[in-house]
């Protein structure tokens, strides 16, 4: 009995207390109910489980150098693990990533950059006029240059031909204008080292560009010459066989008598990030700039790609770009950018699979399929790490997307920058291979 009372007096109090934090109603008898102190409570409160996997030991290899690292759950977003998550940084070629994701969301997938030739000025004259296709190849069309799906000199000299024949008022073809103005500016980076030209790595950045200027227009890595413009002009003039070639502007409204296009931005993408091409990157990163309203030269490309950053929802603060490749010391992104990011890329959020699709993948395919990468005791992760690779002459970076060993998806980013050799890459590897281990049982610790 005495149970049942008290379970009725607590019943009664319940229904004349108010919720927390609202004052009571005046009762019938003029007296008022005390209010309530309401008991702070968490939205959406979670609890954080002890985690016990440590990966002490692989942070500390000395091979890291002055190491940056961070890794969240892909699907609930939770950091796991951070040492200067916070800190810009250069990130290398990992930046070829956030390069992707503003050309994305600033040009869409199926943009394609277009080569025209007009009627000049002169009588006998075309103007080739570059658009930024640094892909254009000078190959015969259906020999295969080092990229995939491109257009062709000799298919846009037969345009020109059929519809400069069509009009009998037109004089021989005599002459060829090159025009690329479409971008302004040093074609050279001043940060970057002049080596990555002789190297094969890195051309001049032109609008009006064949084979990524390379001198083997097959291999992905060949010198570049000086002067871009010049070998495309004269590519072209052969093609369409003429031999004043001289430089200039195309006149205003000037008839169009052919065009040829790139691969898609999607295409692009995937090209670049597979074996990280230079050349593709800061052709995304200009035409970003360029389509964003920002100007048309290296210095353009730091607004248009933060801006375009900043769509995704992830704070930018701290992020500078000096480049679309990552070439650049100048280069600053923090890793919790990019843990951010490959969330959202990893879940396929707007366009963004068409980055993880292009990614390669530990032992498998593109730059993480090299003899050097994911060797050893890191090989347990082969096949379950996607990642963009970086290295600069300062550092080496990894970041990307792990489906770990207990099947929970991680998102990471690796920076080893400062004094550090070519066996970064296997201390890199090494720390990427324990979070896989780990998974979400991953411990700060």
């Amino acid at each position: 009995m005495f149970a049942l009372l008290a379970g009725g007096a607590i019943a009664a109090g319940a229904a004349t207390v108010p919720p927390p934090g609202v004052a009571a109603a005046a009762s019938t008898t003029g007296t008022t109910a005390p209010t309530a102190t309401a008991r702070p409570v968490a939205a959406n409160p979670t609890v954080s489980r002890l985690r016990t996997c440590s990966v002490s030991a692989q942070a500390a290899d000395g091979r890291l150098a002055q190491m940056q690292a961070q890794v969240r759950n892909a699907t609930t977003g939770e950091l796991l693990f951070d040492r200067g998550g916070s800190t810009p940084s250069r990130a290398a070629s990992v930046m070829k990533v956030l390069t992707s994701a503003a050309a994305l969301d600033v040009l869409g997938p199926d943009y394609r950059a277009t080569t025209t030739v007009v009627k000049g000025s002169s009588p006998g004259s075309v103007v080739l006029v570059g658009g930024g296709d640094l892909t254009l190849s000078r190959l015969p069309g259906g020999q295969h240059s080092t990229y995939d799906g491109v257009a062709h000199l000799d298919d846009l000299a037969r345009q020109v031909k059929a519809a400069w024949s069509a009009d009998p008022s037109n004089p021989p073809l005599t002459t060829l204008v090159l025009d690329s103005s479409f971008f302004s500016g040093p074609e050279w980076q001043p940060s970057w080292n002049t080596k990555e030209q002789g190297d094969g790595y890195m051309p001049h950045i032109a609008a009006l560009e064949v084979d990524g200027d390379r001198d083997n227009p097959a291999r992905a890595t060949s010198p570049r010459s000086d002067d871009p413009v010049g070998r495309a002009g004269q590519a072209f003039a052969d093609e369409l066989g003429v031999s004043d070639v001289q430089r200039g502007p195309a006149p205003a409204g000037a008839a169009q008598l052919g065009f040829v296009q790139s691969p898609t931005v999607a295409s692009l993408i995937q090209q670049a990030l597979i074996v990280s091409d230079n050349t593709i990157a800061e052709m995304l990163g200009r035409l970003t700039a360029i389509k964003a309203g920002t100007g048309s030269d290296f210095g353009s490309i730091n607004a248009a790609v933060v801006a375009a950053l900043g769509s995704y929802g992830i704070d930018t603060t701290g992020i500078h770009v000096a480049d679309g490749s990552g070439l650049s010391d100048d280069n600053a992104i923090p890793p919790n950018y990019l843990t951010q990011l490959f969330v959202k890329i990893n879940a396929r959020t707007g366009d963004l699979g068409v980055i993880f699709d292009g990614l390669p993948i530990a032992g498998k395919t593109g730059s993480l399929s090299y003899s050097d990468r994911f060797t050893g005791d890191a090989a347990v992760a082969d096949g379950s790490v996607f990642a963009k690779t970086g290295w600069i002459d300062t550092g080496y970076t990894l970041s990307g997307v792990i489906h770990s060993s207990d099947g929970t998806p991680l998102t990471f980013a690796v920076y080893a920058l400062g004094d550090v050799g070519d066996d970064a890459k296997t201390a890199i590897d090494l720390l990427t291979a324990a979070f896989y281990r780990c998974g979400d049982d991953l411990s700060n610790n």
